[in-house]
């Protein structure tokens, strides 16, 4: 079977994004009449042309996400272990040309952290470290799933990409989900924002999710970093991985994630600008491509367009975020990795989210043995 690198290398960038700008009226009409749609109808959706028909695309959107997630949405809290990268990002503020002072939580320190989160109601934690395979490598990640893994029903990591094997010991060790952008798809510019350090070899991070999948993850998140490149070639590059990975880890949930640039020390300015109203297309174009795939959005977004977007197809939430190493407790001034623009504390979002119909659950899955 082919690989996903394989099946990437037969697409060109630009013919792609030429063939979504040239979407027309009667190819977006042709999607929205479908119950099942392909990744052509989804290139219509993200299309220009489908501009004037976001109401009725918000409104199937919102129709197939009840139908299928009921009114629910999850909470998870991100917690982050250590700001140590080895790698050169242009868009990142933890980067290695950044001359911040660098920081790595004891356990101690983790387990601090930790309590406050579990106190503020939630039973799904997102730990994220920099790429720091000497500082923040599996040994650590690992001895932080193990210290965690009796206090929260869902651990879930964003850091480095690990091979096969050391996904299987954390795993066994109570791993549940792995996020992992591809930042871009486009790998001349993925080259230039990523000049140095392991993330810049576009190969083994794009396999990753191959990798996971043949672990035996029970999640894997995806998505691009909006702002690299064009928003709609990388959002249709990031719906063909997520379809060649339904078939070929089809016992594997899949989550798509939607992070624009955010403001960062040493910051980059977006090549691509991607709008609020972009955004809602987008969003509404997954669900309509897919009435299983779980649509996360962060705290990176503005309090009015969260209050908006919860009802139209998202599916899970962040809240009370904090983007650097101990920023709930142990050290609240340390430096962020981006900006929050959604600060409101766990329980007005929670409450934001009840007065819109919607209960509030705290895990994924509950985890239990059969004797």
């Amino acid at each position: 079977m082919k690989s996903f690198k394989d099946i990437l290398d037969t697409y060109n960038w630009d013919e792609t994004l030429s063939d979504v700008l040239s979407k027309k009226e009667e190819d977006v009409l042709r999607a929205l009449g479908k119950e099942k749609r392909d990744l052509e109808d989804f290139k219509a959706l993200i299309s220009p042309a489908a501009k004037p028909y976001l109401e009725q695309m918000a409104h199937l959107s919102r129709e197939i996400t009840q139908k299928r997630f009921g009114n629910t949405i999850q909470m998870y809290a991100p917690m982050y272990l250590s700001n140590e990268c080895q790698n050169i990002c242009t868009y990142c503020g933890f980067s290695l040309t950044n001359k911040i002072p660098r920081r790595t939580l004891t356990d101690a320190e983790i387990l601090r952290e930790a309590d406050y989160i579990k106190s503020k109601g939630y039973d799904h934690i997102l730990l994220v470290t920099g790429e720091a395979n000497k500082t923040v490598g599996v040994d650590y990640i690992d001895n932080a799933v193990k210290l965690l893994q009796s206090r929260f029903a869902n651990i879930s990591i964003e850091v480095q990409p690990l091979d096969e094997t050391e996904y299987g010991t954390l795993i066994k060790n109570g791993l549940y989900a792995v996020l992992v952008y591809q930042e871009t798809y486009h790998r001349e510019e993925y080259k230039k924002h990523h000049p140095k350090g392991k993330k810049s070899n576009f190969d083994y991070r794009l396999e990753t999710p191959d990798r996971l999948g043949r672990a035996g993850i029970h999640k894997i998140g995806l998505g691009a970093l909006f702002g690299l490149e064009d928003w709609r070639a990388d959002s249709f590059f990031t719906a063909l991985h997520l379809k060649y990975l339904q078939k070929t880890y089809w016992k594997t949930k899949y989550s798509i994630s939607f992070p624009r640039l955010r403001p960062h020390s040493g910051g980059l300015e977006p090549k691509v600008e991607m709008t609020d109203h972009d955004l809602v297309q987008l969003i509404c174009a997954y669900r309509l491509l897919d009435e299983d795939v779980e649509l996360s959005i962060s705290t990176r977004e503005s309090q009015n367009f969260r209050n908006h977007i919860v009802k139209l197809g998202i599916t899970s939430i962040s809240a009370e975020s904090k983007t650097n190493p101990g920023g709930y407790v142990v050290e609240p001034q340390s430096l962020e990795q981006f900006e929050i623009s959604d600060e409101r504390s766990t329980d007005e979002v929670a409450e934001m989210l009840r007065s819109n119909g919607l209960e509030v659950v705290w895990k994924d899955w509950e985890s239990f043995k059969v004797y």
